[in-house]
């Protein structure tokens, strides 16, 4: 095996994927299962992170499944346990459950909604990097945010703020778990995932407006995402630490 093999060999190492059910989390499970990692789908509907385990499985790779409610404290130390019990160790933790589908101003949010996303959006990455950290003697810990986080974003304040907050928990948790474990973002551009059709009522043909405006001229795809999540997953990222890679086709 080459250099560069050898750089984005994940055989051996164990990685937790979050939000791992669909779009841009499956994305990320079946590229790192495909470099070699034991993956850890985790994701509340069952239905799907166990159909995602078993195309890895399929495919040759090693996924389970382990449904988790990242809101909820005991189930995300339960999701960390069962990631060392099954492959015996954990290595690489990806924080990608999040979003939400409702728009509306800041003047006008239902304040349970902005409740609602800072747990899922916020709080979920802090308390699961904990568990990782708890439970990673090295490795690395990825946070999806969105690039949403770097703009002010009329109708979607609410999720834009806890997106920018994500970067800053990036930025303090590298710093503080250094130099064993590494604490890295990645701020997707327009993808077409499920709760960003519904929040901004997209159709087929609004899709390819926007994909029309993207300088690389298409919407991002949950391969791109694994790519990106790989490098920093991975020893080809091994000096990186605290920083959020935009990955938005050139906007």
């Amino acid at each position: 095996m080459g250099i560069a093999q050898d750089l984005y060999d994940m055989t051996g190492r164990t990685a937790v994927v979050t939000g791992g059910g669909r779009g841009i989390g499956e994305g990320i499970a079946t590229v790192l299962a495909d470099a070699g990692a034991g993956v850890v789908v985790a994701a509340r509907r069952t239905e799907e992170i166990e159909r995602v385990a078993a195309d890895i499985r399929a495919a040759g790779g090693k996924a389970v499944a382990v449904t988790t409610d990242v809101t909820d404290d005991d189930a995300v130390e339960a999701l960390a346990r069962a990631a060392v019990d099954e492959f015996g160790s954990l290595d690489a933790w990806v924080n990608n459950a999040g979003g939400s589908p409702v728009r509306a101003p800041l003047t006008e949010l239902d304040p349970a909604e902005w409740d609602n996303t800072m747990a899922l959006n916020l709080t979920a990455v802090y308390k699961c990097t904990l568990a990782a950290a708890r439970h990673m003697e090295t490795g690395s810990v990825i946070n999806i945010t969105s690039m949403a986080s770097f703009v002010g974003v009329p109708g979607s304040g609410h999720y834009a703020a806890a997106k920018r907050a994500v970067n800053s928990l990036t930025e303090t948790f590298a710093l503080e778990l250094a130099p064993n474990i590494r604490v890295n973002g990645i701020a997707p551009g327009a993808v077409p995932t499920e709760i960003m059709m519904t929040a901004l009522g997209l159709d087929d043909e609004s899709v390819q407006k926007l994909a029309n405006r993207i300088p690389l001229g298409r919407l991002g795809t949950p391969t791109d995402f694994g790519s990106a999540a790989l490098f920093l997953a991975s020893d080809a990222s091994s000096w990186m630490t605290g920083r959020t890679l935009p990955l938005a086709g050139g906007r």
